[in-house]
Parts: C-alpha cells; sequence; structure tokens
C-alpha cells in the first residue's frame, strides 16, 4: 500500500516531484517499467518520470535493502539503451529513519564498472520543504521535525484549504496512510477529517483490491476485503470502519480471524501401528 501510494503521488504531482529533487518544475509524464524490460526486475515502489531532456527514476524504500545499488545500476544501463540522449537523475527515498549503511549507500561497483546514484533519507529533510507542494504534503510528518504531530495538524490545516476536492481526498487519503510510519493511528484520526479520503483514488484502489481479491460474491464479501487490506497498511480500525460500513465488533472478529490464519499450523505426531 505504502508503495503504491509513493508512486501515485509521484506520477499525480510530478512537478512537485520534480521542483524537490531537481530544483525545478519540469512537466514529466510516465514511463512503463515494461518498456525498459529484458527481464523485469521486481521492484514495486520504482517510477520513472521523463521530459524531454531528462529522465527521473525515483525508488521508494521503507527498509534498507541490500540489492539496490545493483538495481541502479541495471536501470541506469537499460534507460542508456532506450534512451541513449536524455540526462538521468536516479534517486533512492528512504522513508523510515535507520542506522542501516544500507541506507548511505550511492554506489554500485563490480570489477571496474562503477556506477553512482543519489539518496534522500527523508527524516534529514528540512520539514518546510514538503509544506511547499500539495504533492508533498504527506511526507511531512517523516522529515526533520521536532514535532510530528504539530507538523501533521499544520498539514491538516492547509488540506482543508485545497480547493480541488478530488485532490483534497486524495492528498487527504496519502497523508493519512502514509503518516502512519511516524505516529499512531489515534493521532491521524483526530487531526485528519476522515470523511473526504472517500472521494480519493487511494480508498478507490482499495476497493477495487477487495473486489479483485474476494472470492465470495457480494457486497459483504467485498467490506471484508476492504477491510483486510486497510489492516495490513496498519489503517485505524475506526477509520476501516468508516471506509467499509462495518462496525467494530465485525471488524474485531476479522483481525482474530486473520491473525488465527496467519499463525503457522501445530506438527501432529505420526501415530505408530500397532505390532503385531
Amino acid at each position: 500500500m505504502i508503495d503504491n501510494i509513493c508512486k501515485f503521488l509521484a506520477e499525480s504531482f510530478s512537478r512537485d516531484f520534480a521542483s524537490w529533487i531537481l530544483g525545478e518544475a519540469i512537466p514529466l509524464t510516465k514511463i512503463e517499467p515494461s518498456e525498459l524490460s529484458v527481464e523485469p526486475i521486481r521492484a514495486d515502489s520504482v517510477i520513472f518520470l521523463e521530459s524531454t531532456k531528462i529522465i527521473l527514476h525515483i525508488e521508494f524504500q521503507t527498509e534498507p535493502n541490500k540489492n539496490i545499488p545493483f538495481r541502479m545500476a541495471d536501470y541506469r544501463l537499460r534507460l542508456y539503451r532506450k534512451f541513449p540522449e536524455r540526462q538521468i537523475h536516479q534517486v533512492v527515498i528512504y522513508l523510515t529513519p535507520s542506522q542501516s549503511p544500507l541506507v548511505h549507500e550511492t554506489t554500485f561497483s563490480i570489477g571496474a564498472l562503477n556506477h553512482e546514484f543519489n539518496v534522500i533519507r527523508l527524516w534529514e529533510q528540512p520539514t518546510e520543504i514538503f509544506q511547499q507542494y500539495q504533492g508533498l504534503f504527506p511526507f511531512a510528518v517523516l522529515t526533520k521535525t521536532e514535532n510530528p504531530t504539530e507538523t501533521l495538524r499544520q498539514v491538516a490545516k492547509q488540506i482543508e484549504n485545497i480547493t480541488d476536492k478530488q485532490v483534497q481526498s486524495n492528498v487527504a487519503a496519502s497523508t493519512a496512510i502514509i503518516s502512519g510510519i511516524a505516529l499512531n493511528k489515534e493521532i491521524i484520526q483526530r487531526l485528519l477529517r476522515s470523511e473526504i479520503m472517500k472521494e480519493s483514488v487511494i480508498y478507490q484502489e482499495i476497493l477495487l483490491e477487495g473486489k479483485a481479491e474476494g472470492k465470495a460474491e457480494g457486497i459483504a464479501e467485498t467490506a471484508n476485503q476492504i477491510a483486510l487490506n486497510m489492516m495490513r497498511s496498519n489503517i485505524s480500525v475506526e477509520l476501516i470502519a468508516q471506509f467499509t460500513g462495518l462496525t467494530l465488533k465485525q471488524i474485531q472478529k476479522l483481525q482474530k480471524l486473520s491473525a488465527k490464519k496467519a499463525q503457522p499450523p501445530k506438527s501432529s505426531k505420526t501415530k505408530r501401528s500397532p505390532k503385531a
């Protein structure tokens, strides 16, 4: 869910991301990863945005990943094969604070081949930048702020002032989910108005996931699947109830059933046949 939301924001607010990362509000359009394939690399959080002169390759990461340097080098070569005349700007954006040395790696080296890329650790970024652009609002609480709760409060006020209701809904829903990395559900629910999120494409995506994954027919089963998808994203029970129409008791029952299914099966001892 976090990966999909980050990709959605980068695609929908590409000028905001260009202003932040490139220092210039360049209009960018999406490149499908399949266009670069010899064999596709498994990377849910990868996105490519292009202008006539530059390609911006972004990877969002919640956790350190030792395969990132190779992946960046591999994609750089693929991009060169497809777009030899374009400038390529590659950046890995780490969302969650980490002491791992992996989040500082900016080079892939093998033999005489050396490739460099950029890394952004959100927790080191100044908060003010993320309060200037609507597409960056959802990441503000993950930045270098002394008071994440107050930062979310300020962002919530800015979201209230967005005049385009669809944009407002999308940004609010994205902020609610991404802020869950740093803040507990109760704070997020208190500061962000949940009713405006129902119109967001984020909610519609959850709805579609529920319809696609639900095996049983009927509205009730779809609502259950939506609730399970939202639980996996650590969304609060109260917010799930408002989105799905399920009662708190129904959601708590789903939580218990889900936890029970996740438990490994108990090993059974093989019965010995009686001796003759």
